[in-house]
């Protein structure tokens, strides 16, 4: 691994009630570098045990923690923070070389993850009970707010560090302890979280961190009475799966699953913004975001002009390994990745789309894949039904409002949508009847810790970030008091 200012931020080992500890089979997993294939260290494989006693550890650990009032949790996250920012670089390098995106991209997520720890810092301080007028004389309720208490999550590939202080901040802040079960394929960004969370003084037992495999680990944290609430951020079918092992026990669950995103450019938009926009929200991390734009509906009477101009924009990306200076867009994560942008690919020129620009994978390596446009997209491809998590921009023609509205919604997922226009009326008109949890207007970029982050139908259950997500974490008791 390249040189880190801290090397002691790099850890293979599970982290659990305060210690590092290999598995108890003494088994590892490898972590690869996916421009290069190479092999970064070693993470445990821990298995169901393991598990169990990272649950034990945070039980033990949960009446001291949410015994401490809600300023002096708040002191310690923010301690977290300001180490996360000081080590940004750091921690910005160990997730380019795991993950693959280009440094000034590693680095923006850090600072990304850190303002969760920050907001959710103050979330917790102000996470209010109420007090109800009672219909007797003499009798008085209060409601307050208490924390769930032993949490789970369970975080993905994409985005190694924001997903998950996006978790662990509010459940932290609420007073809960957490079991983290990072990707095996990212694992190195969950434990430099945890070394910097040990710094900052949460105490030992209050994160725990799980490496391995998904199928033991999770099978224990779904079917463990301790875990009292679930968060998991991933595929909509292993969210299914996690939804059923969880029901036995009658877990609390927040669910961000996967999208199918829509960008609507209408003829009265601003081209150059919506050209912009697309760019960010599909070229980012190579494609592999659960946000990102799947299917760009461009009005017919933009549509050649709409095209020249991402072809302009497209060609002027750089691709080539996330730590080389100048480049801009990165591998995917592995060759199941490549497969099924390679499938989606076949299946659309198949069908009579046409390409743009890229259409293949790079001379740089199996894994790069050249951002691709394709023109002549239609409703009966694979690349408007299903995710790609890749590089491939498909543009759909479209004529009416109505139209396109329809062809919109006509998916069972509903995350993120985005459109572009100039006309006040349409934005909100064609906004409100967009079924999704999260809709851009004139930007590609829609996810902040003030605001709420998550998706409808298909797309998952509750919400990250901004106060919405704190509750996540806190259960309401009622007291009713007699005082006559």
């Amino acid at each position: 691994m390249m040189s880190l200012q801290d090397p002691s931020l790099l850890k293979q080992h599970a982290f659990v009630n305060g210690l590092w500890l290999p598995a108890r089979s003494g088994e590892t997993l490898p972590v690869i570098n996916p421009a290069n294939g190479e092999t970064l260290g070693t993470v445990p494989n821990c298995d169901a045990v393991d598990t169990r006693l990272a649950i034990e550890a945070a039980e033990r650990a949960l009446p001291q923690w949410s015994g401490l009032s809600a300023h002096e949790r708040a002191a310690r996250l923010r301690v977290w923070h300001d180490l996360m920012v000081e080590h940004a670089d750091d921690l910005a390098l160990i997730m380019t070389l795991e993950q693959g995106k280009p440094l000034a991209e590693s680095r923006g997520e850090i600072l990304y993850g850190a303002s969760f720890v920050q907001w959710f810092a103050e979330e917790g301080i102000r996470a209010y009970g109420e007090t109800i007028p009672a219909q007797q004389a003499g009798r008085r309720i209060i409601v307050r707010k208490m924390p769930v208490g032993v949490c789970a999550a369970i975080t993905p590939w994409n985005f190694p560090n924001a997903m998950i202080t996006r978790k662990l901040a509010p459940a932290l802040a609420a007073g809960c302890t957490v079991i983290v079960k990072p990707s095996e394929l990212t694992p190195f960004s969950a434990l430099a979280l945890a070394v910097l969370a040990e710094r900052a003084g949460i105490p030992a037992g209050v994160i725990n961190i799980v490496t391995g495999m998904p199928q033991a680990i999770g099978g224990e944290l779904t079917g463990n009475p301790t875990v009292r609430k679930l968060t998991f951020t991933g595929s909509t079918n292993v969210g299914k799966l996690l939804l059923r092992q969880c029901a036995d026990t009658v877990k609390r669950v927040s669910m961000e699953l996967g999208g199918n995103a829509p960008v609507i450019v209408f003829d009265d938009a601003d081209l150059d913004k919506a050209v912009n926009g697309v760019m960010l929200s599909k070229f980012r991390n190579s494609g592999q975001t659960c946000v990102c734009a799947n299917r760009i509906y461009v009005q017919a009477g933009i549509y050649d002009a709409f095209i020249e101009k991402l072809k302009v924009s497209v060609d002027q990306l750089r691709l080539g390994a996330g730590v080389d200076k100048g480049v801009t867009i990165g591998p995917l994560i592995n060759q199941a990745a490549v497969s099924k942008v390679r499938a989606h690919l076949a299946d659309a020129l198949a069908k009579g789309a046409s390409v743009i620009a890229g259409g293949a994978a790079s001379e740089l390596g199996e894994q790069f894949f050249q951002p691709t446009i394709l023109s002549g997209a239609t409703d009966g491809m694979r690349i408007a039904s299903e995710e790609t998590f890749g590089p491939v921009a498909a543009l759909f023609k479209f004529t009416t409002e109505e139209e396109v509205i329809r062809r919109a919604n006509n998916t069972p997922y509903g995350l993120a949508g985005y459109l572009f226009s100039r006309d006040l009326a349409r934005v909100f008109r064609v906004g409100e009847a967009l079924e999704y949890g999260m809709v851009g207007i004139n930007t590609g970029v829609i996810s902040s810790a003030v605001a709420p982050f998550g998706g409808v139908k298909e797309s998952g259950l509750g919400r990250e970030g901004s106060h919405h997500g704190i509750d996540e974490f806190l259960e309401a008791q009622t007291l009713h008091l007699d005082i006559g």
